[in-house]
């Protein structure tokens, strides 16, 4: 029986299986072999179906990279051509684009590649119409934006992230608050610092057990299900924000415009006549969380044009000096800052000082 008859099985198990505190060490261990399974089809053995594949390997540039993922023709191409200036094939047809197409925009003084990629199908995350390699790249992205037709049913979002998750790609979600710690002896270890719904030391024995993991140290530090250990001891899941963007707008009355603006982390946009871009693009920027940090050479004006842009979890002055380049940092002394993030203007800070977004930074280096 091979992996996808096997997922199918475990699947249909668990779907007959009733929930209650009696199943639910069994349906803990189906929930682990299902990951493990799946695992397999994240990381094939054979390598050569986990990779992205002629014309899907597009080098990362600019300081994030956002993907287009959707159902064929829903106006992914349409919306690069019209962001980014790039021509992606546009036709009334399905499965115009075949390949993923790069654009690139400046937003805040950012560069943001866009990567428009191909339509994907129900059953993408089991290789159904190159899925695989689609998702593969999605997995490498800042931000998804799940393109939707807003003629069609939004049952085409539950889609598209049933898809996506079944590819370890976790949307709109932080990663659990759980330590997890595997060890040579001792058996299993659990440490649960607040009150469980869910788990106990049954359950983490037998979600572990099906990994043939037997001696670790876990901490569960907030309420968390099976699902989100599972993860954690298969370690390869990425968190992603996502931003439902759906689209032709144009043939809706404003009633059903008003609905389906509810609809948590949407943006409702017309790429054709680039209605609300200016909505999706202020969207795309909250959820980037990117930090601007403009320079400013001893005895000239700060430069406002080309900002040094850091990642939310990496701003501090040492993060700056080595955005610019390593050997900065052989040479630092000090650093004076203007901006929110120090007190006085300027201020002499060292190299751990935390930088504010739009601070104005000088290196000063070692005579």
């Amino acid at each position: 029986m091979g992996v996808l008859e096997r997922i199918a099985d475990i699947e249909a198990e668990m779907a007959r299986t009733q929930k209650n505190k009696a199943t639910m060490s069994h349906l803990c261990m189906l929930k682990s072999r299902l990951a493990k399974l799946k695992r397999e089809l994240l990381e094939p053995s054979g390598g050569g179906g986990g990779g992205t594949g002629e014309g899907f390997d597009v080098a990362k540039t600019g300081d994030a990279r956002i993907g287009f993922v959707g159902f064929p023709s829903v106006g992914k191409s349409t919306l690069l051509t019209n962001l980014a200036g790039v021509y992606s094939e546009v036709a009334a047809y399905e499965f115009t684009t075949l390949t993923t197409v790069p654009g690139v925009i400046r937003f805040k003084g950012a560069k943001i590649q866009l990567l428009d990629l191909p339509g994907i199908i129900e059953g993408a995350k089991d290789g159904k119409g190159r899925g695989k390699q689609v998702i593969a790249v999605a997995r490498t992205c800042n931000i998804i934006f799940i393109c939707l037709d807003v003629l069609k049913p939004l049952g085409h979002k539950r889609i598209l992230e049933h898809e996506l998750e079944g590819f370890g790609i976790r949307l709109n979600k932080k990663p659990p608050n759980i330590s997890f710690r595997k060890k040579e002896k001792g058996g299993i270890n659990l440490n649960i610092m607040c009150n469980q719904s869910e788990l106990d030391l049954d359950l983490v024995r037998t979600i572990l057990g099906e990994s043939k993991i037997h001696n670790a140290d876990i901490t569960l530090k907030e309420d968390v299900t099976a699902e989100d250990l599972i993860d954690v001891v298969e370690g390869n899941r990425v968190y992603i924000p996502a931003i439902y963007v759906l689209n032709k707008i144009d043939q809706i009355c404003i009633p059903e415009l008003d609905i389906i603006s509810r609809i948590p982390h949407c943006v409702p946009i017309s790429a054709h006549h680039k209605w609300n871009f200016d909505d999706l693009l202020e969207k795309m920027w909250s959820y980037l969380s990117l930090t601007r940090i403009y320079t400013k050479p001893k005895g000239q004006l700060p430069d406002y044009q080309s900002p040094v842009v850091l990642k939310s979890h990496a701003t501090t002055v040492e993060h700056f000096c080595m955005k610019i380049h390593k050997n900065l940092l052989k040479d630092f002394k000090h650093a004076l800052v203007w901006g929110s993030s120090v007190k006085h203007q300027p201020q002499r800070v060292g190299k751990e000082h935390v930088l504010n977004d739009e601070d104005v930074v000088q290196i000063v280096k070692k005579v």
